[in-house]
């Protein structure tokens, strides 16, 4: 815990923002992919949190509503460095985003960019991340016949109920699960995660979650503001939807097309670029934002909806980090981070794979870009470019 008496230093601060900026230029394929991305960066290169750790970290984030990979994000940030690394490890993951669907509500409303080649080979880039965390995070995660029998448990549940409410439930199960059976089990991976944040800050945090959501409603109806009414229904959106962006995208539609905000058609459009830049899908609430009210808009929107998840992470994080050392709920844990690997096992299937392999030839460029990233251990920024470029040449090739 001897971090939390040292003040992070200005070069730990901008490693911190370097990282998850670039994290943030190349992390496509939406959040299942995003922990993909985090985990070859921040557990298995630059060793800042092992691999109970981080599934600890994934599955405190899961449990939560919002972006659950931002969310992550600023765990990890947090735990090198405080808030302030926090708020860094934010910014530098979600600004490209945010600044490249800024300039597409401005620029470049209505281009059919699904299409495109490049995108596609983008996608097949997420195929060859993902199956790399799973692979890394079931060896370590689920190595006994019951946490496998539990993978095999929230695979199956997550696949066959596909809803918000599933993935929670199936976690819980698996939480009940893993207690009754390991609650007398030690933990034989020393935990080295330590958050620097007091009880009273994260409460502090938590009763403004609280507050906000239940007062920004009343506030609404009080004071006829256009700026307060945008607030309102993106902290709303950020607040109570479970299971990351794509739930997130129908419940903004019904918030801001009904109501006038912007039509049918320049949502479809948004809808589109934002499957197409890397981060977190809630910064299509940029591009919303943008279409209303520009560029302020645009960053408004962003605050926003992912203020609750700030909020929500900052307070769970001082109370987690003590329950997680208790024996019962360690036990609880480790059929939670077997059903985590369920999960991301289901999600690889779809949509990830679904909406990625076609055709023979993805498959095979897929597994190229599997073994650069598993087997030659290049960067993922490589094994990005390599996917872009072949999946723009690949539709000229007579194959």
């Amino acid at each position: 815990m001897n971090n939390m008496k040292k003040k992070p230093s200005i070069s730990q601060l901008m490693e911190i923002l370097l990282i998850s900026t670039r994290l943030g230029f190349t992390s496509f394929g939406g959040p299942v992919a995003h922990l993909g991305y985090f985990h070859e960066e921040y557990v298995r290169r630059r060793k800042w949190l092992n691999e109970k750790d981080y599934a600890d970290l994934v599955a405190l984030c899961q449990f939560l509503p919002g972006p659950a990979s931002s969310q992550v994000g600023i765990g990890i940030g947090v735990m090198r460095a405080g808030v302030i690394g926090g708020i860094l490890a934010f910014i530098g993951f979600t600004l490209p985003s945010v600044l490249a669907l800024m300039i597409f509500a401005l620029a470049l409303q209505g281009m059919d960019m699904e299409s495109a080649g490049w995108i596609h080979g983008l996608k097949l880039v997420s195929v060859a991340v993902v199956a790399h965390a799973i692979a890394g995070m079931a060896g370590k995660l689920a190595p006994d016949l019951t946490r496998k029998a539990i993978v095999l448990a929230a695979l199956t549940g997550t696949l066959l109920w596909q809803s918000s409410l599933s993935q929670v439930l199936v976690i819980v199960i698996s939480g009940i699960a893993g207690y009754l059976v390991y609650k007398q089990t030690n933990s034989t991976e020393r935990s080295t995660l330590s958050f620097p944040l007091s009880r009273k800050f994260g409460a502090i945090c938590l009763g403004l979650f609280f507050g906000l959501l239940f007062a920004l409603p009343l506030l609404r109806e009080m004071v006829s503001w256009n700026w307060l009414a945008m607030t309102d229904s993106f902290y709303r959106a950020g607040s109570l939807v479970f299971g990351g962006g794509h739930v997130v995208l129908p419940l903004l539609e019904r918030e801001f097309v009904p109501g006038g905000w912007l039509s049918a058609e320049q949502f479809l459009a948004g809808y589109g670029a934002a499957q197409a830049v890397p981060g977190p899908l809630f910064t299509f609430s940029a591009y919303i934002g943008a279409v209303i009210s520009g560029w302020k808009g645009g960053l408004i929107a962003t605050f926003a909806i992912f203020l609750p998840a700030f909020l929500l992470i900052l307070g769970t994080l001082p109370f987690w980090n003590t329950l997680r050392r208790n024996p019962h709920v360690q036990g609880a844990l480790m059929g939670v981070n077997a059903a985590v690997v369920g999960i991301l096992i289901a999600a690889f299937y779809d949509p990830i794979w679904t909406s990625s392999i076609l055709e023979p030839a993805d498959f095979a460029f897929a597994a190229i870009l599997f073994s650069m990233l598993s087997y030659w251990k290049l960067p993922p920024w490589v094994v990005v470019l390599t996917g872009a470029a072949g999946g723009f040449i690949f539709p000229f090739l007579p194959i």
